[in-house]
């Protein structure tokens, strides 16, 4: 019988994009958070997907794009004018990062 190879663990960065190696993985992780949050908010007001397009602006397809997480015909910009247009503030808060971490970070925050 052959040995089991031992495996190693690594712990992930929180964002699950760059450790795959994505260039964007900032952008899609800040779109996957954004439409998280589209998505909870739909399923609070209990409506279908036409009638939620026509809140937004945009086709049930579109829609339907939102609710399964395939975010590439979005932007974060447009995500959050979605949020606005469900009744929902979005805050951009800009501050120095910490001297312990090399480089900047965008973090989406649902209150």
């Amino acid at each position: 019988m052959a040995k089991a190879k031992a495996e190693k663990i690594v712990r992930g960065s929180g964002n699950v994009f760059a450790d795959l190696g994505f260039a964007d993985a900032d952008e899609r992780q800040t779109k996957l958070r954004l439409a998280f949050e589209l998505n909870r908010v739909m399923g609070e007001r209990g409506m279908t997907q036409a009638i939620i397009g026509e809140l937004l602006g945009i086709n049930q397809p579109k829609v339907s794009a939102l609710a399964n997480y395939k975010l590439d015909g979005f932007s974060v910009e447009r995500l959050m004018a979605f949020l606005t247009q469900l009744d929902r503030d979005v805050e951009i808060v800009v501050k120095k990062k910490p001297k312990s971490r090399q480089a900047g970070r965008i973090t989406v925050v649902a209150a």
